[in-house]
């Protein structure tokens, strides 16, 4: 296993209070992809993680697990999927409502990106 500085990503990692909404701490990972080595822990820590385990797709929710998501599955030699927001995708969907602590939203997925028995990881 690979050694991370908790503390060190807990400094670069922001958090903004009252974001969105009143009440909510919001966790903005931005400063992690302009600082090299907080990044590069991160994308590390997320690869040797699954590297072992029995994966067939790495998925992403538009858009913060676009940047995780497709890194560690260029790492791990995955495809990678893209779940977005309704609306966004051109072809048949499968769509999911879910709640915020604000409100709520609905994400979709292609209908043929992933396979019945896949094992999947959610970014």
């Amino acid at each position: 296993m690979i050694h991370v500085d908790q503390d060190y990503l807990k400094k670069v990692i922001r958090s903004i209070p009252d974001w969105p909404e009143k009440g909510i701490i919001f966790r903005d990972i931005t400063p992690v992809f302009s600082d090299p080595r907080a990044l590069r822990a991160t994308m590390d820590t997320f690869s040797h993680r699954y590297f072992d385990q029995k994966i067939d797709v790495i998925a992403g929710i538009d858009a913060r697990g676009f940047l995780i998501g497709v890194t560690v599955a260029y790492h791990l030699n995955l495809p990678f999927v893209p779940i977005r927001k309704k609306g966004k995708l051109p072809y048949k969907t499968i769509s999911e409502d879910y709640d915020l602590e604000y409100g709520s939203a609905t994400i979709e997925i292609h209908s043929d990106a992933v396979q019945k028995g896949n094992r999947v990881i959610v970014f």
